[in-house]
């Protein structure tokens, strides 16, 4: 049998888990079928492509700042996050309504995103807050290869049933099942009562707070420079993917969604092992590594050609190969945020890093979409790819490469 992990024998983190364990499967599933929607049915061209997977993160770029400042000046982020999820369940069932509707376009499914977008920003800044006050330090990792092993359990099953949802169902009715898990979300969310730290009144530079102690800080500098250029060049990557694929490489949505769906069990993996790896080689190490084993393997995709299942072949090991150094950089880089991060600052400190960290992503999705215009699908992933490599650099004068464990700030 196997043995329960220790923070899984806590009711207050086992709801947690559970909770966001079926929203991060729902968002898999979103993450398919929103783009394959535009793709398919309104017929989006690689310009409009880039511009959907922009607007969807704009909200951290514009908004993130200011939503981590009022979260921590008013507090409760228990209940922020339920009335985001709520909000994003109801967002989303409005694209099936506007296509039985006959309304549907690429302007509806821009607004769709965008809103969406927002409460995402008030969801995530409230997070970090809520993880602590659930989870000791010593268990950071822990925590975070837990909830991490769930998205890629998720990215396994997840986009596979999306393609196949996508086949039966048609791609803007496969959102409702995104929209069914926020509801789980929330109802898990709604069963738990953690310790908040209390709220942190506002004043003079309270807004910029975040951001001026990450400038200062030579961890969270070079991780948050790290981050948000992988960023840049993987959402330009992103953005022209699917289009690529199913366009020039006459790959299915059902094909499409098994084998990023397969290939994400190289995620999984990583997931067992992550904690026994930053015990060994240390966190700093395992995180400066993921950089480049997240990235070299997405190579695969722009030299695939050839006979389809030589071309499915492709996308499977890009995959698997990349999932590993996520699983890397998501775990280790957020015990180690966690750790470099007073309690008295955390949603201004993920504000701050959000906005600049997920603000570079729809910079990079535009960027994909108009240079894919500019030069082709094929030569814009070879830019992506190449940029992306080239984030690692960020860490290697930092402190971050010999850090043995997380360091915790008070």
């Amino acid at each position: 049998m196997l043995a329960v992990p220790p923070l899984l024998r806590q009711r207050t983190f086992r709801r947690f888990w559970l909770g966001e364990s079926v929203s991060l499967f729902g968002d898999e599933i979103m993450n398919l079928a929103l783009p394959l929607t535009a793709v398919l049915v309104l017929h989006a061209n690689a310009a409009e492509m880039g511009y959907l997977t922009a607007v969807g993160i704009l909200p951290n770029l514009l908004f993130a700042l200011a939503i981590g400042a009022w979260v921590d000046r008013h507090g409760r982020r228990r209940r922020i996050m339920i009335v985001s999820d709520l909000a994003r369940a109801g967002l989303l069932v409005s694209v099936p309504v506007c296509v039985v509707a006959g309304v549907l376009g690429m302007p509806v499914l821009y607004g769709v995103a965008f809103a969406v977008g927002v409460f995402e920003v008030f969801f995530a800044v409230s997070y970090n807050t809520l993880f602590v006050a659930m989870v000791p330090a010593a268990r950071y990792v822990e925590g975070n290869a837990l909830l991490n092993g769930s998205r890629a359990i998720a990215g396994v099953g997840g986009q596979s049933l999306g393609g196949l949802i996508v086949a039966l169902l048609t791609a803007p009715f496969a959102v409702f099942v995104n929209a069914a898990s926020f509801l789980v979300s929330a109802f898990f969310l709604c069963r738990i009562r953690p310790d908040e730290p209390a709220p942190e009144p506002g004043g003079r530079g309270h807004v910029v707070a975040g951001l001026r102690f990450i400038v200062n800080s030579p961890v969270l500098r070079a991780s948050l420079g790290a981050t948000a250029t992988v960023n840049l060049f993987t959402f330009a990557y992103f953005a022209e993917l699917i289009l690529f694929v199913t366009s020039q490489l006459r790959v299915s949505a059902l094909q499409l969604g098994l084998a990023l769906g397969a290939g994400a069990v190289g995620t999984v993996l990583a997931a067992g092992v992550i904690r026994r790896w930053t015990a060994k080689l240390g966190l700093g190490l395992v995180f400066t590594v993921g950089f480049l084993a997240y990235t070299v393997p997405i190579a695969l995709v722009p030299l695939a050609h050839g006979p389809k299942p030589l071309v499915l072949a492709l996308l499977f090991l890009a995959e698997f190969g990349s999932g590993f150094g996520v699983m890397m950089i998501d775990v280790a880089g957020g015990a180690i945020q966690l750790g470099a991060t007073p309690d008295r600052l955390r949603a201004r400190v993920s504000g701050a890093y959000r906005m600049v960290n997920y603000g570079t992503r729809p910079l990079g999705a535009v960027f994909g979409g108009l240079l894919g215009s500019a030069i082709g699908l094929r030569p814009t992933l070879w830019v992506a790819v190449i940029g992306a490599a080239c984030s690692v650099l960020w860490l290697l004068p930092s402190p971050i490469p010999t850090m043995r464990e997380c360091q915790q700030v008070v």
